[in-house]
């Protein structure tokens, strides 16, 4: 919301709505990383058709790797605000097996009409934003909005069930993924990301600092900022962002 209209006076842009989320349609499918990747490259080379500046955030983000690394031809530049691991350490058997259990739409669903409460949904975010002033009525309406579609709550049980599948949410982890790209990447972290840690994410990779990455990669921490630094900090981050684009440097 405070990112686009900034980014437009500079480059065309396309903001994608995952099948399953925001806009887009509720619909009966398999979600997983491998689907909103090929959604993705399908979008890009039938609308765009030469190398975009991909930008993704949390899962989206790791759509947005996953997408390059499987399509190189896509992208000519890549930016990551925060990266979850793509394959967290599998739960016991048992614990699995009572997870599938649970994951079925009559026991979900006094969950889903719980959570998708504007009430609920403005105290989750206050939790994850570190400005509380920010978490405002048209915030809560974005993530509102969406769970009352037809079909969210059959899309909100296959989400649950999508990580329990035998064949896996991700076939690849961030770190098998991150050291085949070549062009430039741009990691953007809230430094007080409670959701996913910068720290967690070292672990992830096994180093202790951005130096151990190859020279393709810059990394942009931003003080006193969470999950969503780029809502959080926009006046810091778009410049920054469209700096790096320009020259490959980040201003400090």
């Amino acid at each position: 919301r405070s990112n686009l209209a900034p980014l437009s006076h500079h480059h065309t842009v396309y903001a994608l709505d995952f099948l399953g989320f925001g806009a887009s349609q509720k619909a009966p499918d398999r979600y997983n990383i491998q689907l909103w990747a090929q959604l993705v490259r399908d979008f890009c080379q039938s609308f765009i058709g030469q190398p975009a500046i991909i930008i993704g955030h949390s899962l989206g983000a790791l759509v947005a790797l996953t997408a390059v690394t499987e399509n190189p031809n896509l992208a000519s530049h890549l930016v990551l605000f925060t990266l979850p691991d793509a394959q967290p350490t599998q739960s016991p058997k048992l614990a699995r097996a009572l997870e599938k259990w649970f994951a079925n739409p009559i026991l979900l669903a006094p969950l889903f009409w719980f959570v998708r409460r504007p009430r609920f949904l403005r105290s989750v975010l206050q939790k994850i934003y570190l400005r509380p002033e920010l978490v405002d009525d048209e915030l809560v309406w974005m993530f509102a909005k969406p769970p009352r579609d037809r079909g969210a709550l059959d899309v909100f049980c296959r989400l649950a069930q999508s990580r329990l599948q035998e064949e896996g949410y991700a076939y690849k982890g961030v770190k098998e993924m991150l050291p085949t790209l070549t062009l430039p990447v741009l990691l953007i972290w809230g430094k007080q990301d409670r959701i996913v840690p910068l720290s967690g994410f070292y672990r992830a990779l096994g180093i202790l600092s951005i130096r151990a990455l190859p020279d393709n990669f810059h990394l942009l921490d931003v003080n006193n900022a969470g999950h969503c630094a780029y809502d959080e900090y926009p006046e810091q981050i778009n410049p920054q962002l469209l700096h790096w684009i320009q020259t490959g440097t980040l201003e400090f």
